[in-house]
This record gives C-alpha cells, sequence and structure tokens, in this order.
C-alpha cells in the first residue's frame, strides 16, 4: 500500500458517490445530520476515499474531500486497465474487476465506477458480488486496486527479470 503525499489541489478531481441523512431522536422531535462519501482522483493512478459527517451537506462534503486527500494511493494502471482478474474484499462487500480490451469502456456502477474513474482506468469489466452498500463497494474497490501485482513487482519479488516472468 503506497500511501501518496497531496500538495494542494494538484489536479484533483472529486466525486461525491453518496450521501446519507442520519436522524438522532431527541426531547424536541428529530436532529438530522449527513454523511457523505466522496473520491478523489487525478485521473493517472492516483486515487482516494473519504468519509465526511456534518449537520449539513456541503459541510459533510468538504469535510470528505479533506479526508480523501489524506488517504490517497497509487494504484497500478497499464494501458488503461489492470493487469490480470481480482476480487477486492472489505466488510461483507466484494467487487470482481477484469481487464478488458481498449474500447470496451468503464463497465461498472455506482461506486465502483466512482473508484475507477478518478484512478483513471478506462477499460474494465466489474462486478459487484457481496454486499450493494457503497460504503463496502467503494473500499472493496479500493482494496482490490492497491493489491494488483504488475509485472516488475513479480519479477523483483521472485529475483528475475521480466523477461524471464513471461517465458515460465
Amino acid at each position: 500500500m503506497k500511501r501518496v503525499k497531496s500538495t494542494e489541489s494538484d489536479g484533483l478531481k472529486e466525486k461525491v458517490v453518496h450521501i446519507n441523512r442520519v436522524a438522532k431522536v431527541v426531547k424536541g422531535g428529530r436532529r438530522f445530520s449527513f454523511n457523505a462519501i466522496v473520491v478523489v482522483g487525478d485521473g493517472n493512478g492516483i486515487v482516494g476515499v473519504g468519509l465526511g459527517k456534518a449537520n449539513e451537506v456541503t459541510d459533510a462534503i468538504s469535510k470528505g474531500i479533506d479526508d480523501a486527500k489524506k488517504n490517497l494511493v497509487k494504484v497500478t494502471i497499464r494501458r488503461g486497465t489492470i493487469s490480470h482478474q481480482i476480487v477486492g474484499r472489505f466488510g461483507a462487500g466484494k467487487v470482481l474487476l477484469k481487464p478488458a480490451s481498449p474500447g470496451t469502456g468503464l463497465i461498472a456502477g455506482g461506486g465502483v465506477r466512482a473508484v475507477l474513474e478518478a484512478a483513471g482506468v478506462q477499460d474494465i469489466l466489474t462486478k459487484s458480488l457481496g454486499s450493494s452498500n457503497p460504503h463496502n463497494q467503494v473500499k472493496a474497490t479500493l482494496n482490490g486496486l492497491q493489491n494488483i501485482i504488475d509485472a516488475k513487482k513479480m519479477a523483483n519479488k521472485r529475483g528475475i527479470t521480466i523477461n524471464e516472468v513471461f517465458s515460465l
């Protein structure tokens, strides 16, 4: 897991995935507050997810953006797709990520699409296998992207050259 330091607004795009209204019952009635899941990314392999909570929607979104900028990670993207099929897991959420040929497009929905767009993936096939909860889906997608191993990493791990990895 590679953490990336964020310099102030270095071309990061923000996308609000989900806003949830929460009610607290008090003596005078109900008090509402809001949760916002926000995805931030530069479209070039750097992506972050944040959760903001506040009494106003705009405050919750801005807190979510700040949280996402603190949790930026670098993911490996080759030729607009991922290098191999993987299942990302978080809680009860499971997301299948499959590489696709150029021109396929981003076949994903909801929170999965937001994370992949922010990361800069153009061609990919996805399937939600577990919970449809946006919190779990977004974090499962991020988990899947972080666990992808490219050829360079695998060659270094095995102590061989990249050509030897593909010739076996």
